[in-house]
């Protein structure tokens, strides 16, 4: 491996390889503790914490071991990936300029957007799926930021492992584009579990898909809408598949994302 692809820590060389693979994984439990030292920030929860208690079908403790062991198989992969497609210079994020860049994070933006998509609606469609797989995610009826990645190992394998996989791939990212994608994406994923409307929150001003939107897809009421994610709400727009929805006030504190009453009724 070329020394230039490699960042130079207290004179030992980490590969961009290795840091691709661990970092998301480092910024992943250190966003989410850090929305869990907010979560007691009532007057701005999208539910209440005697609903996070009380409606989530499974203890925060199963939520870790679960997260833990995606993130297990997502290292495996990611490393068999590295050391199959290699590195051959050209892919050295030193050689592109930066409109070069930007283009390949877009395009993986919208490739891992298309897979997840597709992969996430027929999980809901496909009854026998939904039941013994996706429908563990769905145990958080409240989502919170480290049960982002809590789903069936199987779900975690073929959702964010290889849809992450495709888009590396298929944009022709570098590994050194791909620690800030995939470490940019994990933030984003955390950022839309979180369960908090803040104020000033970039996620919630530049994404469409956000924390609120998402929520509307965890209620029983919006199980057939909202698929999207992590970054666009395309596909949703595209398909039919939208809810709209408004943030209100909750007299007691905190906000509600309330759907679109048409929609709820449907």
């Amino acid at each position: 491996m070329s020394i230039d692809n490699d960042v130079v820590r207290g004179g030992l060389h980490v590969s961009d390889e290795l840091l691709g693979t661990i970092l998301p994984i480092v910024v992943y439990w250190v966003y989410s503790g850090l929305y869990c030292l907010l979560g007691g920030m009532e007057n701005y929860r999208l539910h209440t914490k005697k609903d996070e208690d009380e409606k989530n079908l499974v203890t925060k403790k199963e939520v870790v071991k679960g997260v833990l062991l995606q993130q297990v198989v997502q290292s495996v992969v990611a490393t068999v990936l590295f050391a199959v497609t290699g590195n051959d210079g050209d892919s050295d994020g030193n050689q592109h300029g930066f409109l070069v860049l930007v283009r390949q994070l877009f395009v993986a933006m919208v490739i891992l957007d298309t897979w997840q998509y597709f992969m996430h609606r027929y999980m809901h469609q496909n009854k026998f799926l939904y039941k013994h797989i996706h429908s563990q995610h769905h145990r958080l009826v409240v989502p919170y930021a480290f049960g982002a990645l809590y789903n069936h190992p199987l779900e975690g394998l073929l959702l964010d492992t290889i849809g992450g996989a495709l888009a590396f791939l298929f944009s022709g990212m570098s590994p050194r584009a791909s620690i800030f994608f995939f470490s940019f994406a994990t933030i984003k994923t955390v950022d839309d579990h979180c369960g908090l409307w803040l104020p000033g929150n970039l996620f919630h001003i530049v994404f469409k898909n956000n924390s609120a939107y998402h929520d509307i897809h965890h209620q029983l009421y919006g199980s057939k809408y909202n698929f999207s994610q992590p970054f666009f709400v395309t596909w949703d727009r595209i398909l039919g598949t939208y809810m709209p929805y408004a943030l209100v006030e909750r007299p007691e504190g905190g906000y509600e994302a309330r759907p679109d009453k048409d929609c709820k009724d449907d």
